[in-house]
């Protein structure tokens, strides 16, 4: 039997993933707010997509029926998106084992893998729903961050908060000059590529 060739994307997504479970970087990027949610949780979802490859052609194929367009894995990948973004959720991946554990399982598989299944599989208005939420995300709970008048992590000080809360509403302000850029000047794919 003819063993599968492991793609050097997903070999790198392995050691991306092992070296952001080690103590030092794990720690240094959760001593910040802003590291922890725009720099840890963006490089274990992408460790996830880039690991899809990795999974069984019938593992890829079984949510096929329920995925039809994209539309659940995008959502689903949207859900527990904002689930780490809480600020609970981000104390508690802190403080607890089980809880730093489940990010670190959930957010490759159930954000990054998801969002590399679904994409090639979601038409240009899903995409275009998908991005505007997302966008709108960012500046909701970074306007959240930045006016709260008490600190929301009970881990981080009131600066840092305010800190991710400016970084996230500058994040929806370059996403959105970009989407409205490739709406004006740019090439959009109307048809999606559904993976077979």
């Amino acid at each position: 039997m003819r063993r599968r060739r492991v793609p050097a994307r997903s070999r790198l997504a392995l050691l991306i993933w092992f070296v952001l479970a080690l103590p030092p970087l794990r720690q240094g990027l959760e001593a910040a707010m802003s590291l922890q949610m725009l720099a840890q949780i963006p490089l274990l979802a992408l460790a996830g997509a880039w690991m899809l490859p990795l999974l069984p052609r019938r593992v890829l194929d079984a949510p096929a029926d329920w995925n039809r367009s994209g539309i659940s894995g995008l959502l689903l990948a949207s859900l527990v998106a904002m689930a780490w973004m809480l600020p609970r959720s981000m104390d508690a991946a802190i403080e607890s084992p089980i809880v730093e554990a489940a990010k670190f399982t959930s957010v490759p598989i159930l954000i990054g893998m998801a969002l590399a299944a679904s994409w090639p599989r979601a038409g240009f208005v899903v995409r275009g729903v998908f991005l505007v939420e997302a966008i709108a995300t960012a500046f909701r709970v970074g306007w959240l961050y930045e006016v709260a008048p008490q600190r929301l992590c009970t881990n981080y000080l009131l600066g840092d908060q305010q800190l991710l809360g400016k970084l996230l509403f500058a994040l929806g302000s370059v996403a959105s000059l970009w989407l409205v850029g490739r709406l004006v000047w740019g090439r959009i794919e109307v048809e999606a590529r559904v993976a077979r």
